[in-house]
């Protein structure tokens, strides 16, 4: 973050400040306390069970010298009516400050975000400093906090954009309209508070409309939801995809024994072979996104493959580890929707091993259409694992589907206990739901 007073945060943000005033912030805000460093700003929000602007001086020991929040604490404070507002408004700002010679990048889709979005900022980071979105902060907190990381050296901002209404990445973009606007896919994510697929893709199309002025839209040529974006600018707009007439087209895709891809991109003027560190044939698609980006932001072809080679994923997305006993632990537990589920079962689907077995939780967030879409899941993992292990009572529909080749468990314990009791070397194990079933418990509990 770029050093600011607390008088000139305060004159920015419409608060008040209370205690020392002439106090500096000179490090990145967080909502966690703990999180803190030297010079930092902790934003304090009063939830239903726990009040931050209490761990005001938990943070101060961590580092913060400044609270932003809606009363005053023991650290200085700027008080505001509406602290998410508020922080919005300081991160516009901020950005606004840094805004020539900053190219900011848009992210977004059903699936795939964090991990193209890794894959982009590997390629960036070799070109000039690049501040990007850390795991999936990427709600109306998690951008304006990325956006607060920037400083007067970076040069590229690569903000992942998450939306569960219409209207939500439109306040994003509010926030700063994209130079290279990225829109991976329109997939069934959230379609229980969105109501169709077609309000997922107005909400997901909100990121070509929020481009800047001349800004760059980067389409997946394979998703026609997607590609009829293009109607949506007038600007430029650069496809990606495996379709015959993708700008950047990903071609010859092999897996290798642990189910990392490796495949050619190709556009109209160049080719370069790559090879990739992450698991599932579905992220050369995310590659091939990645790469788009990376063109219009000034990257050649050749150098954009060989960095992605060096990306890491994030925390655990599509993490692939070997346990003791030789077993294999694929964790893809941060959160699951039907396609995403479907791409986890591919990737198990690919890596040898002794025997598959697919740790499936609920998914969330998809409405009337739940149980079958569970049904649905379970059927085909029931043709790619050799065992589909369904835990949680929500889950049970994917227990129908899978047959006989399904095993019921209560709870996450008792999935743990049952991988204890039956893993065996050469097993490989797909952990994956949605975030609010945890089953990242499960996966830790195993490694």
């Amino acid at each position: 973050m770029i050093p600011l007073g607390l008088r000139r945060i305060a004159a920015v943000v419409g608060g008040a400040v209370t205690g020392d005033g002439s106090v500096t912030v000179t490090a990145p805000a967080v909502l966690d306390g703990r999180q803190a460093e030297p010079g930092g700003l902790f934003v304090a929000f009063a939830g239903n069970h726990v009040d931050g602007h209490d761990c005001a001086e938990q943070a101060g020991r961590a580092g913060a010298v400044a609270v932003l929040g809606s009363r005053p604490t023991a650290l200085p404070t700027v008080v505001v009516e509406d602290t998410r507002a508020a922080l919005q408004a300081l991160a516009a700002h901020v950005v606004g400050l840094l805004r020539d010679g900053l190219t900011v990048v848009g992210l977004t889709g059903s699936q795939g975000k964090t991990t193209a979005k890794d894959l982009l900022a590997a390629v960036l980071s070799g070109a000039g400093p690049t501040t990007a979105t850390i795991g999936s902060l990427n709600n109306e907190l998690g951008v304006p906090l990325t956006m607060l990381r920037a400083t007067p050296a970076t040069r590229f901002l690569v903000l992942e954009m998450g939306a569960r209404h219409v209207g939500d990445i439109a306040a994003l973009t509010g926030l700063v309209a994209p130079d290279i606007g990225v829109v991976l896919n329109v997939g069934r994510a959230h379609i229980g508070a969105f109501g169709s697929r077609e309000a997922i893709a107005r909400a997901k199309g909100e990121m070509v409309r929020g481009l800047a002025p001349g800004g760059t839209a980067v389409l997946n040529a394979d998703d026609p939801r997607v590609a009829a974006m293009r109607s949506l600018t007038d600007g430029p707009v650069l496809t990606f995809g495996r379709a015959a007439h993708a700008d950047v087209r990903a071609l010859g895709l092999v897996l290798d024994r642990l189910g990392r891809p490796s495949f050619t991109l190709r556009t109209a003027a160049a080719s370069a072979s790559s090879v990739l560190p992450v698991v599932g044939a579905h992220q050369a698609l995310n590659a091939s996104a990645a790469a788009a980006a990376a063109l219009v932001a000034g990257v050649p072809l050749d150098k954009a493959t060989a960095a992605m080679a060096t990306a890491s994923p994030s925390k655990w997305r599509m993490e692939l580890r070997r346990l003791a006993g030789n077993a294999m632990l694929l964790n893809d537990s941060y959160n699951a929707n039907p396609d995403s589920t479907r791409a986890g079962l591919d990737a198990l689907a690919a890596i040898e091993g002794r025997r598959r077995i697919a740790v499936l939780g609920a998914m969330f967030e998809l409405g009337d259409d739940s149980e079958a879409e569970h049904r649905a899941v379970g059927e085909y993992a029931a043709a790619r694992a050799d065992v589909v292990a369904a835990v949680g009572r929500a889950a049970r529909p994917i227990a129908d589907g899978a047959g006989e080749r399904a095993v019921v468990l209560a709870d996450n314990d008792a999935a743990v206990d049952w991988l204890r009791g039956h893993l065996a070397a050469g097993d490989v194990v797909l952990v994956k739901a949605s975030r609010a079933a945890r089953l990242d418990a499960v996966a830790a509990a195993l490694a």
